[in-house]
């Protein structure tokens, strides 16, 4: 049986995500969270650390984004009994809708909020799986400020320093907490 207490949580999640090369281009190494959602063991260890995180924090809600952001912060928001937000690519949700674009490495993306999503004075927390270039992250942040949220912190599972994006989000007033970092491959 494993000795988790002398392991750090960090980098035992981290030798758990699968590293998939060339996908989905060439020179691309993909971060694959699915074998830590796969095991019982590591997908609690994942939601009790950010549940520990924002547990003695006044969260109205947990905003996730498309799609991998779904899954943590739904289960998040479950597990400190508080309100879950979609925030979803363009075209994607039926009822009125506030939208963001942002940039991304070839050309420009979309992301939508319903309009009744979040009210002014909410405390909210905006999780995804990685920051990559940050522009989903920010365009998430944005929608929710335009509503009139506060944004107490966006979270992630993975950090990827190299592309950029956690320095972007920081450097935007955003504070960013993550449970792993990949510097190179």
């Amino acid at each position: 049986m494993e000795n988790l207490s002398s392991l750090d949580f960090s980098g035992y999640l981290k030798n758990r995500i699968r590293t998939v090369p060339d996908w989905p281009q060439q020179g691309v190494m993909f971060r694959d969270i699915t074998p830590l959602l796969q095991n019982p063991k590591t997908f609690r260890m994942l939601i009790d650390i950010f549940v520990y995180r924002y547990m003695e924090e006044k969260v109205d809600l947990i905003a996730g984004l498309d799609a991998r952001g779904f899954i943590i912060g739904s289960v998040l928001a479950y597990e400190l009994n508080v309100g879950f937000v979609p925030i979803r690519k363009k075209g994607k949700l039926p009822f009125k809708t506030v939208s963001e674009e942002y940039e991304l490495e070839y050309g420009n993306a979309t992301v939508e909020m319903h309009t009744d999503a979040c009210k002014p004075g909410d405390r909210v927390v905006l999780i995804d799986d990685l920051v990559a270039t940050g522009g989903t992250m920010l365009a998430g942040a944005k929608l929710l400020k335009k509503l009139g949220a506060e944004v107490l912190e966006a979270a992630a599972i993975i950090d990827l320093p190299e592309l950029g994006g956690s320095q972007l989000v920081r450097d935007s007033g955003l504070e960013l907490f993550t449970v792993c970092s990949y510097d190179g491959h």
